[in-house]
Formats: structure tokens, C-alpha cells, sequence
């Protein structure tokens, strides 16, 4: 089904400034990156519904039980579905089906430290070794190169997850401390020297949660409930770690099976204690939507600290990093911003504008199935590109060969 709905009730950037009115949070509105404040953003070009449809039929043609995406673009609303959120019920998924959403997990993260950043209570280009005493074996690595993937921290992933279902089984009702999974990276030499390059780690954000709870004196759940998720109203998200259920109505997520032909593992129930602040938050299409407008507009954090989320470095000819943030160019010239996430049984896809008034989140409730991962990065070009896509070819292989769980491990 794809549908498109205009009007009142659907939740856009005033929506979001009203929720936040009263907010300490509160900022104003700033200006697209090479606009003048005031002035109307470059228009982007009316989404491509029927090509969303169609990379979404693609990826359940892949392997996914289903795939869907909803689009919020300053006001109007389409949305997309194919397949099912439920194999054995045969339930048809639906966009207001909650889901693990993996990695994007770590823009959440990223925007409470940075908040304490604006509260000055913490410094992003101070030693993490300042905050957690003795916690690494190096005092150099700073609180920025952490959040960036700079800190040549070993991704603990990489060994955990080296057999994808196996390793899944092993954990998947197993309960961590930070504390034990920042263990399992350092028993690893580093990847580089702090600074020097940026290599993708969990282990980054597991260090991040624990700052957040140092700092703090709270859980990461009370912090993400009291700074994000109360004030953009997200009532379909939660941290609820280490519970193994997604409340509420959800999609089901199904492991694909490293050995081809074997049935799909269904993967749904999981602490995700073996991410938590890297990947164990749960959320729906319209909440993530929310979210990212509101983070480009500033609503979340100062300006300034918006600034430093989008100091983006290079990683290959369509991506880059910044702070717990992902930006990707696409073949029209747009570029996007927000992550990717990977969590067993899901993928998601969530980027929002530049200027934050059109996000779009895609789902397949299938992972460790490369081709639907990059199938799916097509949503983005059908969001933000619409009918001026110019090198669908370009496009498709501008998707990380490397996932956010295990990524050093290329997944067939």
C-alpha cells in the first residue's frame, strides 16, 4: 500500500516547536547551510512514490518478510509498505509498527552528551580518561574521538558476531555491563592511534553511555526519556533494556542464516545488552522521523553543538561522519544526514534533510542480507532525489560494504 496524506494532524516542524515551547531545550530556527536566515530553502524535488514502492517490493523479493518507509515532508505524509510484519501470522506490516532500530541508536546518545556539552558539563576535546578514570589505557583519546569513530577503539562486534546466528544465540538473553563489553574491545590491540582515522566501533558507544550515566548520575533510559523522548512526544520509542520485548504493536525482525537455503531465525526477542547505548533503542517510522527534523532544526541542542554533530569527515566518495552522525550524497547532489542501523532481524535507514523538513525512516525486518541492505538504500534516492535520479548505479554502490554490527565482516 502507498499512500499520501496532507493537513492537519500530521506531525511537522510546528508540531515539534509546540511540543518544545516550554523547553529549556528550545532553540531558534537556523538557517540552511548556505542560506541566509529568512530566506526559503532551496526546494527539493517531489518524492518518487512509485519508485519507493518498487525498492521496496524488491527487497522483500530479496528476502525480507517486509519492507516499508514514510516520508514526512513539511507537512504531507506518504507512506509505503510490502510484506509482512509477522511470518507465521501473516500480519501485514505497517508503518506505525515499532521495531529495533539498531545503530541509529547512537544519535541519541550523542545529542544527551552534547546537550551536557551545552550545560558545561562536558568537554568534547577532554581526555574520556577525565570523565572515567582509568577506564582506557590511553589518555588521549577524547570524548570527540569517541563520537566520531576516531579512538582506534577495537570493536568487540567483530569477534561476537564473526558467525551470525551463533553468535546471536550466544548473547541474545545475556545481560552486560558496560564495563565487561569495553573489556571484550581492549583485550584487541587498537585499530589507530587516537585521532589518526576514522574506523566504525561499537565499542565508542558503549563508552558514550557510560559518560552519560558518569556525568549524569542516571541511567541512559531516564536520560533519553527525560531529554528526547518526553519532549518530541515519541510515544512509540523506548529503551527498555534488559527486557527482551517490544510493547506495544511491532514488526517481528528475522536473522538471515550465514548457510544459504536455511530458514530465517526469528531474532525479535533480545536484550541487546550486548549494545545497548551503541543499538538497543525501539522506535516506529514516525517517531525517527520526529526526531531527525527536529535535530537538524536545532530544537535538541544549541546551534553550536548542532555545528560540531555535522563537522563531517570524509570516509568514502558519498559519505561522511561527523559526531554520532552520518552523511550521505546522493546521485542528484542532495546530501542527508542521520544513520543507518543494524540490529539482528532489522535495517533501518533514517536521514533527514539538511534543513530538517523532509525525513524519511525505512525498515526491513530482515538483516545479515546484504543485498537487501543495499536494495534498501534506495529508498533514500526515491525520498530526497525523486525523479532526477542521475546514476542509479552510483547510487547503489554507494552503500557501506561494512554493516554496524560486526563491520569489518562483509555479509553476503
Amino acid at each position: 500500500m502507498i499512500s499520501g496524506t496532507v493537513g492537519r494532524g500530521v506531525v511537522g516542524s510546528g508540531a515539534v516547536l509546540g511540543a518544545l515551547a516550554l523547553s529549556l531545550l528550545a532553540m531558534p530556527a537556523r538557517a540552511t547551510p548556505g542560506q541566509v536566515s529568512g530566506e526559503a530553502p532551496t526546494a527539493l524535488p517531489a518524492p518518487d512514490t512509485a519508485q519507493l514502492r518498487d525498492v521496496l517490493r524488491s527487497a522483500v523479493a530479496q528476502g525480507a518478510p517486509g519492507a516499508m518507509a514514510r516520508i514526512d515532508d513539511d507537512g504531507s505524509v506518504y507512506t509505503a509498505t510490502q510484506g509482512f510484519a509477522d511470518q507465521d501470522t501473516r500480519r501485514a506490516l505497517d508503518t506505525d509498527d515499532r521495531f529495533r532500530v539498531g545503530s541509529v541508536t547512537k544519535v541519541f546518545s550523542t545529542v544527551v552528551l552534547l546537550q551536557l556539552v551545552d550545560a558545561h558539563q562536558l568537554d568534547l576535546d577532554a581526555p574520556v580518561n577525565r570523565y572515567l578514570p582509568g577506564l582506557l589505557p590511553d589518555d588521549r583519546i577524547t570524548v570527540r574521538h569517541v563520537l566520531s569513530h576516531r579512538s582506534g577503539l577495537y570493536d568487540y562486534t567483530d569477534d561476537m558476531f564473526a558467525q551470525s546466528v551463533s553468535g546471536f544465540e550466544a548473547v541474545r538473553n545475556k545481560v552486560y555491563s558496560y564495563r565487561q563489553l569495553v573489556d571484550l574491545s581492549l583485550k584487541k590491540a587498537r585499530t589507530n592511534t587516537p585521532g589518526a582515522a576514522y574506523a566504525y566501533s561499537n565499542t565508542n558507544f558503549v563508552v558514550a553511555g557510560m559518560l552519560i550515566e558518569k556525568i549524569t548520575g542516571h541511567s541512559v533510559r531516564s536520560e533519553y526519556e527525560n531529554r528526547i523522548f518526553k519532549p518530541l512526544k515519541l510515544n512509540d520509542t523506548s529503551y527498555v533494556h534488559p527486557d527482551v520485548r517490544i510493547q506495544g504493536r511491532y514488526a517481528r525482525g528475522y536473522l538471515t542464516p550465514d548457510t544459504a537455503g536455511q530458514a530465517l531465525v526469528d531474532a525479535t526477542e533480545q536484550t541487546v545488552s550486548w549494545a545497548q547505548s551503541a543499538g538497543a533503542v525501539i522506535s516506529s517510522t514516525r517517531d525517527l522521523n520526529t526526531f531527525l527534523s527536529a535535530l537538524a532544526d536545532a530544537k535538541l541542542t544549541s546551534a553550536e553543538s548542532l555545528a560540531e554533530m555535522e563537522r563531517f569527515t570524509k570516509v568514502d566518495s558519498t559519505t561522511a561522519y561527523g559526531l554520532g552522525l552520518r552523511r550521505r550524497t546522493l546521485s542528484c547532489g542532495v546530501s542527508v544526514q542521520g544513520h543507518t542501523g543494524v540490529v539482528q532481524g532489522y535495517y533501518t535507514y533514517a536521514f533527514t534533510s539538511e534543513d530538517g523538513r523532509r525525513s524519511v525512516t525505512a525498515l526491513a525486518n530482515t538483516s545479515n542480507n546484504t543485498k537487501v541492505l543495499n536494495t534498501m538504500a534506495g529508498t533514500l534516492e526515491s525520498a530526497f532525489c525523486g525523479k532526477q535520479r542521475t546514476d542509479r548505479k552510483r547510487a547503489a554502490a554507494a552503500v557501506e560494504r561494512t554493516e554496524d554490527i560486526a563491520p569489518s565482516l562483509i555479509r553476503h
